[in-house]
C-alpha cells in the first residue's frame, strides 16, 4: 500500500475512531510498558467479559493504525486497497446508525521511536493506563538515547486520564515505582513487593499426577482479602504480572474479585507467549516465540529452570533479541551465562544469538553442547532430529526470527498449528 494512500487512510480512520468514542462513549483501558502488554491486555479483557460486553486490540494492533482498526471494528487490510476503502464506509454507518457498542475498549500502546506515543495514543481520553514493566534494558531501546527517554515516551500515555481516571502501575519496577512518586493521579498498584493495592506471593508451578507440568499457581492479597490464583496451560512470571494487573484493574472498578479471579483460570491465551504445547516423542515445549528483550528472556530462562526435572534434557532455543542498539552484545553474552546455569543444551539462531554462544561458553557450558544456527528453518530441521523422549525446551526470539517455524517442525499437532502458533495469518505466512 502506497504511503500517501495509507496516510490518508489512518487520517481518516483515525477521525472516525474519534466521532465513534463520543458517540458511544466507552470506556478506556490502555496498557503500555515495555514487557507483558499482550498478556496484560488478555487477561484484561478476560476479566472485564465476565462483567461487561468489551472489545480488545486484536493481535498486536498497537500501531497508528492499529488503534482506529480496534476501535472501529474493523480488520487490517494489509495492502488490498479495496478492504481499506470498505473499512472506511463501515465506521462511517457505524458513527450515523445506532449499533451495539462494547462497554469498555481495552488499547494495547507501544512505541518504537520517539514521537510515535503522541502520534498514535495522544487524542484517546482514557479512564485507566495501566503501565506493566520497563526493565533494566528494554525492549524497543535502539533508537531511543536512554531507558529514561523511552519512560518519558511511554509516560505520554498517562496524559490522556481523564481526571477521574485510574494509573495502574507495576511497583515491583523500579522505575515505575519513581513515576508513582511524581505522579499526582489516582492509582492503583500491582506487584509481589510490600505495600502494593494489589499484592502477589507464593507462585509455583503445578503438576499433573503424572508429574507432568500444567501451569501457575499463587496468592492474591487486596483490603485483607487472601485469594488462590491458578492459571492452566502457560507458565512464567509475566503471565502472573498480567493477572496481577487485571486483578488490579477489578479493584479500581470495585467490581466482585472472586468472580474476576475464576476468570482468569483458563482462557484465550495468546499464542507464542511461555505457553505449554506438546511436542514430538513425548517432548514439551514453552514456546515463547512472540518475541523476545533482555528482561523477558531471562524471566523465561528462569522459567526453564523451576520446572522439576522429568526424564529428558532441558533445552533452550535462542534466537536474536533485536532492537537494542549499542546494549546487543553485552546482553546476549549475560544471557548465554545465564544459560549455562539452568539448561543442558544451548541452540541458537541468528547472526546476534553467537553471542550467547560467547557467554555460554565463558560460564563453563560445554561446546559440544551449543548449537547454532543461521535462521529458524535451519534450526527447525535440526530441532525434529535432535529431540529425545521427554525434553523439555524454551524456544524464544524476537519477532523478526520467527522461531515459531522452528516450534512447527516438532510440534505434536500440526493440524492445530493455526490455533496454536504466533503469526499464522496469510500475510506472514508469505513473508520469508
Amino acid at each position: 500500500m502506497k504511503e500517501n494512500f495509507k496516510s490518508i487512510v489512518a487520517l481518516i480512520l483515525k477521525l472516525e475512531s474519534r466521532l465513534v468514542l463520543w458517540k458511544y462513549k466507552p470506556r478506556i483501558v490502555a496498557i503500555t510498558g515495555t514487557v507483558g502488554k499482550t498478556s496484560t491486555k488478555d487477561a484484561a479483557y478476560a476479566m472485564l467479559s465476565k462483567f461487561y460486553f468489551v472489545r480488545k486490540s486484536e493481535k498486536s494492533y498497537n500501531s497508528e493504525i492499529g488503534l482506529p482498526l480496534t476501535i472501529l471494528g474493523v480488520p487490517n487490510g494489509w495492502t488490498d486497497p479495496y478492504v481499506w476503502i470498505k473499512n472506511i464506509f463501515k465506521g462511517l454507518w457505524l458513527f450515523l446508525w445506532p449499533h451495539k457498542y462494547p462497554s469498555f475498549l481495552v488499547l494495547e500502546v507501544g512505541v518504537g521511536k520517539p514521537g510515535d506515543m503522541k502520534r498514535t495514543a495522544s487524542w484517546l481520553r482514557t479512564d485507566a493506563v495501566i503501565m506493566t514493566m520497563i526493565g533494566h534494558t528494554p525492549a524497543h531501546i535502539e533508537f531511543f538515547n536512554s531507558r529514561e527517554h523511552l519512560v518519558a515516551e511511554k509516560s505520554i500515555l498517562i496524559n490522556t486520564l481523564k481526571k477521574e481516571g485510574t494509573l495502574i502501575l507495576n511497583t515491583d519496577d523500579e522505575v515505575l515505582r519513581d513515576l508513582l512518586q511524581k505522579s499526582k493521579r489516582r492509582s492503583v498498584t500491582f506487584g509481589f513487593q510490600g505495600g502494593a493495592d494489589v499484592a502477589g506471593s507464593g507462585e509455583q508451578i503445578f503438576y499433573s499426577e503424572d508429574s507432568e507440568p500444567k501451569g501457575i499457581i499463587f496468592r492474591v492479597d487486596t483490603e485483607g482479602n487472601s485469594l488462590p490464583v491458578s492459571i492452566e496451560d502457560v507458565f512464567g512470571k509475566n503471565h502472573i504480572y498480567a493477572a496481577l494487573a487485571a486483578l488490579a484493574l477489578a479493584h479500581s472498578e470495585k467490581l466482585n474479585m472472586i468472580t474476576a479471579v475464576s476468570a482468569l483460570r483458563s482462557y484465550d491465551f495468546p499464542p507464542g507467549r511461555m505457553r505449554l504445547l506438546h511436542g514430538i516423542k513425548n517432548s514439551v515445549i514453552i514456546d515463547d516465540t512472540y518475541n523476545s528483550s533482555p528482561f523477558a528472556c531471562e524471566a523465561a530462562l528462569n522459567t526453564l529452570g523451576e520446572i522439576k526435572s522429568r526424564k529428558g534434557r532441558k533445552v533452550a532455543v535462542l534466537g536474536d533479541m533485536l532492537e537494542l542498539g549499542r546494549h546487543t552484545e553485552e546482553t546476549h553474552k549475560k544471557i548465554g551465562e545465564l544459560v549455562e546455569k539452568i539448561a543442558d543444551i544451548l541452540i541458537t539462531c541468528g547472526p546476534r544469538a553467537q553471542f550467547f554462544k560467547e557467554g555460554a561458553l565463558r560460564a563453563g557450558l560445554p561446546a559440544d553442547k551449543i548449537f547454532s544456527f543461521s535462521n529458524s528453518r535451519e534450526t527447525g530441521d535440526f530441532l525434529k532430529d535432535f529431540v529425545k523422549n521427554g525434553d523439555l525446551l524454551l524456544i524464544k526470539g524476537s519477532q523478526g526470527v520467527r522461531l515459531e517455524r522452528a516450534v512447527e517442525s516438532i510440534l505434536e499437532d500440526k493440524g492445530k498449528k493455526g490455533e496454536l502458533l504466533v503469526r499464522q495469518d496469510k500475510e506472514w505466512l508469505r513473508k520469508d
